[in-house]
């Protein structure tokens, strides 16, 4: 059984509001706000990256806690915009941390990222593979992110979430997953390759997104996935204390609330202060609830990530902290 004992999350100082982009696309906040419910961002500076916020988070998550780290066995990063392809970010936190004798591994998995981490460190544990599992959610979008490109760049910020997993009183009620993989070219980054799925798809090593067809795919397909969790859980949607899905945009956010016939202020999200954050809007929509009086101790919490894959990675848990 295992449960996670611990968690932290970190944001970059510098603020970036709607007006930051008046001078770069034709757009302006009353625009960005009806379509997105996004107010602000964070962007790291030049210099910090991926592993930087990574480090930050698990300072953040020693410090809340007192846990100590120094016996992690298995490091997950999960991220889309690593400080480099080789040698892997979770590899730049080792050595950040200063921690000895743990494996290393991203998942590359996008805005679902830190959910299917969370699997994979229910996994280890309950195999015995592992005992101490640190799974974080980091991005630095702002270094990815075409700032021509008036439909995203209005998107996407940087932050970082972790948690720490180890044995224990049986958290996770149920996980479940899936991909749509023949969506695959409605939402990528690439370096090299030009097309996905015979479709021709522009290499400029930016976020591309088909914004209309993530919409449609999220707000048809995430309600159903979180019923199908519940059930799966032997739960009813009363039985729901919190839903936090990948902050993405609050209209997709709302939209999927409405589906359910579910309140908004039962489904905390942190799109609107930082922005789409991918793997870490989760953990930082979850720690902005705890902080204002939202999600505490004993409460049924159902998260579910989506996004680039297109693929989505959901998990209940009974919040232990």
């Amino acid at each position: 059984m295992s449960q996670i004992t611990a968690f932290g999350t970190y944001v970059p100082e510098k603020i970036i509001d709607n007006h930051f982009f008046e001078g770069l696309i034709d757009t302006n906040d009353e625009w960005i706000i009806s379509r997105t419910g996004i107010k602000t961002r964070r962007y790291s500076k030049d210099g910090e990256y991926t592993s930087d916020l990574a480090y930050k988070a698990v300072q953040n998550l020693m410090e809340s806690s007192g846990k100590d780290i120094s016996d992690v066995d298995f490091i997950v990063v999960c991220t889309t915009s690593p400080d480099q392809p080789m040698p892997n970010a979770a590899s730049r936190v080792q050595y950040k941390l200063g921690i000895q004798n743990t494996g290393c591994n991203d998942i590359y998995a996008a805005c679902a990222g830190f959910v299917y981490g969370l699997q994979m460190a229910h996994g280890f544990i309950n195999s015995g593979v592992y005992k101490k599992v640190l799974v974080i959610g980091s991005e630095t979008l702002s270094k990815i992110t075409d700032m021509s490109d008036r439909t995203s760049c209005i998107l996407f910020g940087d932050g970082a979430g972790a948690a720490l997993v180890e044995p224990g009183e049986e958290q996770f009620l149920a996980f479940n997953s899936g991909t749509n993989g023949d969506l695959g070219h409605d939402l990528y980054l690439s370096h090299k390759k030009n097309s996905i799925n015979g479709v021709g798809i522009n290499p400029n090593s930016k976020i591309v997104q088909n914004g209309r067809s993530v919409f449609k795919w999220a707000v048809g397909n995430i309600p159903i996935k979180i019923r199908e969790l519940v059930d799966k859980a032997g739960l009813t949607m009363d039985d729901i204390d919190y839903i936090v899905p990948h902050s993405a945009n609050l209209r997709i956010i709302e939209a999927i609330a409405k589906s359910l016939d579910y309140p908004m202020d039962k489904v905390p999200e942190s799109v609107t202060e930082f922005g789409n954050t991918s793997s870490a809007s989760i953990p930082i929509a979850i720690e902005k609830s705890r902080k204002n009086g939202g999600i505490k101790k004993g409460d049924i919490v159902l998260m579910i990530g989506f996004g680039g894959g297109l693929t989505f990675a959901g998990t209940i848990v009974r919040w232990n902290l």
